[in-house]
């Protein structure tokens, strides 16, 4: 097996790597989760064991299996095995794996595997390195990311690479890697004598949000601070070890990653939604993972003004008074008026008429002939002006009966805004109908 291990470019965990590391699947039987695509009889599961290996890309959140998947393709292709981390990584480096693989397959026709952890931290002119080799399939990439790869990677490694997403480990997954390492003897936790009360498990399994890495560590962590220097004795895993073991609940959200944008989204369709409860949610997810509450207000504001609008004009005052809140009050307390806004525009009577009128005016700019200002409404407070006519024939609104007179505002008629019959925007509606009657404006 050593000789095996070395031949191939791996090398076994030391006896004291944590768990997690230890307990990495041997083989495909063993791999845990993403059944999607490595399911028996799946894509990926056919190409491993038909090692016919093309250069793939692994996207997902940590403790996923990602590198677990790139050991196991190790261990079942002819390739020799290579990894680097591209945290620490750097182009010298990259070429001299890159000519030694050229050598391997010139001598002797054996192709290379090479795995880059965190592929997104390589820069383009970085990425642009493997593209030759990775197109003449000198090596075969195996990228692994947390960022979407469509977002982070280069379009032509993209083009050339095959992409499997991962997804979080289920609640079955995460217990049957528990139980596998508290048994394992060679490699997990099965010499010491360990009680895992059910209730401590699903402690373990609900705090670490599908990341398999931080549901062993915590094991170990408990077990190994409990039994000391002596293996043989009783290690009662329960609710307190537990909660000491893994501590805070770890928030998956990267404030410049997929979580970040992902999160935002879901928030702003909440709201939307008119779903206070959801909207919440994201919030406070958002807020816990350490995200700027500006950012957050900042979406706020947006959202009353595109989707309440007209209908509740209050909700865009209640959206900058939250601004003007998170600026002069600040964390923690500024949670409550931005908890306020967001429950009212999310109950909120719904219209975006506005912003399609708007939206309508920019496309007529950019895509027609431009407009004229009509004489009658051009500035005239300047000497000269009304030799040239500007100002002659304007009618001041606020003169005539019901502060309104029939007269041209835009060279050719237009309609951009049509209200909707939803909450206070159903008497604007009725208003601004009054008045293209008036106008004789047909609104088809």
């Amino acid at each position: 097996m050593a000789l095996f291990e070395q031949e191939n470019g791996l090398a076994e965990p030391a006896g004291d790597a944590p768990l997690a590391v230890r307990m990495r699947p041997a083989g495909l039987d063993e791999v845990v989760g993403q059944r999607h695509f490595c399911g028996e009889g799946k894509l990926l599961w056919r190409i491993i064991k038909a090692d016919r290996l093309m250069s793939v890309i692994f996207y997902g959140p940590p403790g996923t299996g990602k590198t677990s998947l790139a050991y196991v393709i190790a261990r079942h292709t002819n390739a020799f095995f290579s990894r680097i981390n591209a945290t620490s990584s750097n182009v010298s480096e990259v070429r001299e794996i890159l000519s030694a693989a050229a050598d391997r397959k010139r001598r002797s026709g054996r192709k290379t595997v090479l795995f880059i952890d965190e592929l997104h931290r390589f820069n383009r002119a970085q990425q642009d390195v493997l593209l030759p080799d990775v197109e003449q399939g000198t090596i075969i990439l195996v990228g692994a990311t947390t960022h979407n790869p469509f977002f982070a990677l280069n379009s032509p490694l993209l083009s050339r690479s095959q992409i499997f997403q991962f997804k979080p480990l289920s609640r079955e997954d995460v217990k049957s890697l528990l139980q596998r390492a508290l048994s394992d003897k060679e490699r997990g936790l099965g010499a010491f004598n360990v009680c895992l009360r059910p209730e401590a498990a699903d402690h373990l399994i609900e705090m670490c949000d599908g990341d398999a890495r931080r549901a062993l560590n915590a094991l170990e962590v408990g077990v190994l601070s409990s039994a000391g220097e002596r293996p043989d004795c009783e290690v009662v895993f329960d609710m307190q070890l537990a909660e000491d073991s893994i501590q805070r609940k770890a928030i998956l959200y990267d404030a410049d990653e997929d979580e970040h944008y992902d999160t935002a989204s879901a928030f702003i369709k909440s709201m939307r939604g008119s779903d206070p409860d959801a909207a919440l949610y994201w919030m406070a997810k958002m807020l816990e993972g350490g995200e700027d509450p500006r950012f957050i207000v900042r979406r706020v504001v947006i959202c009353a003004a595109e989707d309440v609008g007209n209908a509740a004009p209050n909700a865009l005052v209640l959206a900058t008074s939250a601004l003007h809140a998170v600026e002069f009050v600040g964390m923690p307390e500024a949670i409550i008026p931005l908890a306020q806004a967001v429950t009212y525009i999310s109950t909120a009577p719904k219209s975006n008429a506005s912003y399609e009128a708007v939206e309508k005016a920019r496309k007529d700019v950019r895509e027609g002939r431009t407009l004229p200002v009509p004489d009658h409404l051009k500035d005239a407070g300047y000497a000269g002006s009304e030799q040239l006519g500007h100002g002659k024939g304007y009618k001041y609104a606020h003169n005539f009966e019901g502060h309104w007179v029939d007269q041209d505002y835009i060279p050719t008629s237009r309609i951009y805004y049509r209200p909707s019959d939803s909450g206070q925007e159903k008497k604007i509606a009725e208003r601004l109908r009054e008045i293209r009657e008036l106008r004789g404006i047909k609104d088809d």
